[in-house]
């Protein structure tokens, strides 16, 4: 349990350290809020379907946890650069306590950034329809960061090239957001589009979030949870077992 803590802390403290990076990691969610939320919020309610800043804002919230936690990843090929994940390995302490403690540390910095995220749309007029639900909203977020840094750290321990790292997540990023119905609503799609935006892990999360926060879903929030809480397993699961065989 002291490694999973010693990993964890080091990762936070990190986070919070490097202001440039926070600032950083705002702009994007900011801007896909901005551009989005009042560039089409004209188009969406004159198609009957509301104000879109209400929709849009759960969107722009996972996709913020999204980004932070697959690029979490990345903390592993660099500790493998500069030694640090050399020491780790070669502590008397199991690999599943280095991977839980790594997996942990991101996802509470990815949940973080999600929550910051929460609080610049309520500054642009997003309003959660219940508050009572905000604990719930948290939970979303949560299993959110987990299943993303889970897959960003399977990733990054078959790799111990940067840059290659970087694209295979642009890579991956960029259709799992934009097919998850973050931007748009799920129903009445092309049948080969709905297909794919249910086997996307993160419909569910955005899903689970916009039913949270605005009380309209797709599915039910025992089926978000129960898809995100067995995909983060499996993926933790898989990450562990590579984990085992990395080489620093």
């Amino acid at each position: 349990m002291d490694t999973i803590y010693i990993l964890w802390h080091r990762q936070v403290i990190k986070y919070f350290r490097s202001k440039s990076r926070i600032i950083g990691s705002l702009a994007q969610p900011l801007l896909f809020l901005i551009a989005f939320g009042f560039g089409f919020g004209g188009i969406y309610q004159k198609a009957g379907e509301g104000n879109y800043m209400q929709f849009l804002a759960p969107g722009i919230i996972t996709m913020s946890v999204l980004f932070t936690a697959i690029f979490s990843g990345i903390d592993i090929i660099w500790d493998r650069q500069f030694g640090f994940l050399k020491e780790t390995l070669v502590a008397p302490v199991s690999r599943l306590e280095i991977i839980l403690g790594k997996v942990f540390g991101g996802a509470t910095v990815a949940s973080i950034q999600g929550i910051i995220v929460f609080v610049l749309t309520l500054l642009v007029g997003f309003r959660p329809q219940n508050l009572l639900s905000l604990p719930l909203a948290l939970i979303f977020i949560f299993l959110i960061a987990i299943l993303f840094t889970c897959m960003g750290t399977i990733i990054a321990s078959l790799m111990d090239d940067m840059q290659g790292f970087q694209l295979i997540m642009n890579f991956l990023i960029m259709p799992i957001m934009f097919l998850s119905g973050a931007f748009f609503p799920l129903n009445g799609l092309p049948k080969a589009i709905e297909i794919i935006t249910k086997i996307d892990p993160l419909t569910y999360g955005v899903d689970g979030l916009r039913g949270a926060l605005i009380s309209v879903s797709q599915f039910s929030l025992g089926t978000n949870i129960l898809v995100l809480s067995i995909i983060s397993i499996t993926l933790l699961l898989i990450g562990a077992k590579l984990f085992d065989k990395i080489k620093a």
